[in-house]
């Protein structure tokens, strides 16, 4: 369908929910509840993760029988300074060092590939539904929610979710183990030493918490204030060149500091708060091996434990805190990861369009008749506002309609009702007898092409800019599409033709793009056009290549054309004239003129210049 899925930007793109700087909010699922979404959300996850968990945790363990074993070096060496050094003995302990070692590093890499894997297949996963949430959600929704609010979700917030289950979910579970092994090793060596140690880092786990129960809110605030600012970016680069001549730049320059500032201050209270972890960890961890350093030294003199324990319980002191600042740090990535994965399965939730499976597929043989019978419609974000009051018509197959009136009287509404971009409040519209409401919407979309005041090009060739979606066209196709829309000539000219890749380097006018769009709906072939101000942005000498290109178009097929300029509509079958939603003239050009009535002085006005 040509220029399929348009009406998305006809409202609502300006709106950026709650201000700057909003009060942060809490997490509604908390780091708990995304992870056991996410297992909700990709079962097959499950089994992976419990796996590269549980090599995170064998890793650790071997990780922490290291110090036993240095403890023992250590005491042969010491022996040995009385008597002859058992080279054996030290040899076996030392193979045995690096068979743990060794392992410890085989099941890291292992677990680090898994997560890498199972991610990343996670990330592919919620990228390609929330593309396909996109085109299921109704059209309300982009109403009240920004263009790059919803990208920042596809981007931002499924990448920091990717990175932190990656990343930090098998630290944190090699640090818990780390942390729970080494109390208990200690425990085993000398009680005492423990005790010490641990009455000493019980002090960080208090203010750890505290922290965090302080940052939560502030890491949420960070990516509602980063979605913000890339919606209000993207909303403003594409009118850039309005903003620019409306000299709006400093209203502009003024909103996006105000996004940015909020976006700053819910970064530096979230780091500030997750920064100050890792310092007190090691003024904690230091104090810790002072602490073991002053116990050990008084149990050594007084014979009841050997010069290795004390070795052993530094290593194991280091072992035992450096958790502390990888579990701080895991936190506050999984906060992050919490407030991204919020905003994704949000959007995920969100409400859908009905399912249609069970209605008719489509029409065949399309003959073009389109009936509308007391519609009445209001948008479902103003529903107070009725936009389309009580409009009745009916069109027979191959007529050419020309929607007209004054702006805000509803005609591009009328259009979204019949494309079922909207649903209708009441009435009927029916497509060949058929209601609208028992045909899919893919079915309703097939039978329209559509060419909009609002051109779309993508970055692509020629060729694949006019086929669009469309299989099988030839170039002779192409070519007659062309010409007939006056644009070949232009084509012509590019490096490669029909192969030139439309880039920042080609150079195309408002009015070319426009014709490229019409070739294009000329291309699609549908039974029934929608010509919405489709020679808006072309001067007077290529509108009248343009009309004839519509006339050809249009032949033989029911299309619907709003216009502006009267001039434009003269040979169409039947004139509808709204105002205030409803139809207060209909008729042809001339009848119209002959009543004398709005059409009339709306048409002399393009003239005269008086309404």
């Amino acid at each position: 369908m040509a220029g399929g899925g348009m009406g998305m930007h006809g409202h609502g793109a300006g709106m950026r929910g709650n201000g700057p700087g909003g009060v942060p909010e809490k997490s509604k699922r908390g780091m708990m509840g995304i992870l056991r979404e996410l297992l909700q959300y990709a079962p097959g996850m499950k089994l992976p993760v419990v796996i590269a968990l549980v090599l995170a945790a064998a890793g650790t363990v071997f990780t922490i029988i290291g110090p036993d074993q240095l403890s023992r070096i250590t005491d042969l060496i010491t022996e040995s300074l009385s008597g002859t050094m058992d080279m054996a003995a030290i040899g076996r302990v030392g193979c045995a060092l690096l068979v743990l070692y060794g392992l410890s590093a085989l099941f890291g890499y292992g677990e680090h590939f898994i997560m890498a894997t199972v991610t990343l297949g996670l990330s592919k996963k919620m990228r390609g539904d929330l593309s396909r949430k996109i085109n299921r959600v109704p059209m309300k929704y982009f109403g009240t929610t920004t263009h790059g609010d919803i990208l920042s979700r596809v981007t931002n917030d499924v990448s920091t979710l990717q990175q932190a289950l990656a990343n930090s979910l098998p630290n944190m579970m090699s640090a818990a183990v780390q942390f729970v092994g080494c109390l208990f090793m200690m425990f085993v060596t000398e009680w005492r030493m423990a005790l010490s140690a641990v009455l000493v880092t019980v002090l960080g786990f208090g203010i750890m918490g505290l922290i965090m129960g302080h940052s939560q809110r502030h890491f949420i605030a960070r990516q509602k204030n980063l979605g913000r600012l890339n919606g209000y970016i993207e909303e403003m680069y594409s009118g850039h060149d309005v903003i620019r001549l409306s000299r709006a730049g400093e209203k502009v320059e003024q909103t996006f500091s105000e996004l940015n500032q909020a976006v700053y201050e819910a970064n530096w209270k979230s780091q500030f708060l997750s920064g100050a972890m890792q310092p007190l960890m090691n003024v904690i961890g230091n104090l810790g091996y002072v602490v073991v350093c002053v116990v050990g030294s008084a149990l050594v003199l007084d014979g009841q434990i050997s010069f290795g324990v004390i070795v052993a319980f530094i290593l194991y002191v280091r072992l035992f805190t450096s958790p502390l600042t990888t579990l701080a740090q895991g936190m506050t990535n999984m906060q992050t990861a919490a407030a991204a994965g919020d905003r994704v399965f949000d959007f995920l939730q969100e409400e859908e369009l009905p399912d249609e499976s069970e209605k008719q597929e489509g029409l065949e043989n399309v003959r073009g008749e389109v009936e509308f019978e007391h519609v009445r419609f209001a948008y479902p974000s103003n529903p107070d506002k009725v936009i389309i009051k009580d409009f009745s018509a009916h069109v027979k197959p191959g007529q050419k309609v020309a929607i007209v009136g004054p702006t805000g009287a509803g005609k591009t509404t009328l259009v979204n009702l019949l494309m079922r971009f909207f649903e209708i409040d009441s009435g009927t519209i029916r497509i060949d007898g058929v209601p609208v409401s028992q045909i899919r919407r893919s079915g309703i979309h097939d039978m329209f092409g559509m060419v909009l005041q609002d051109t779309w090009m993508f970055q692509g060739t020629v060729r694949e800019n006019l086929v669009y979606n469309k299989e099988g066209v030839t170039d002779r196709q192409l070519e007659a599409a062309c010409r007939a829309c006056g644009i070949y000539h232009f084509v012509e000219t590019l490096p490669e033709g029909f192969d030139t890749v439309l880039s920042e380097n080609i150079a195309i006018s408002a009015g070319q793009k426009q014709l490229f769009t019409i070739a294009r709906a000329m291309i699609q072939d549908s039974p029934m056009l929608i010509l919405d101000e489709a020679t808006s942005s072309v001067d007077t000498r290529t509108e009248q290549i343009t009309q004839r290109a519509m006339d050809r178009l249009t032949q033989e097929r029911t299309s619907f054309v709003i216009a502006h300029r009267l001039s434009t509509i003269r040979n169409a079958d039947l004139i509808l004239v709204l105002k205030d939603g409803d139809i207060i003239e209909q008729g042809t050009h001339e009848g119209l003129l002959a009543q004398g009535g709005f059409y009339a002085k709306l048409y002399n006005s393009q003239f005269e210049g008086t309404v």
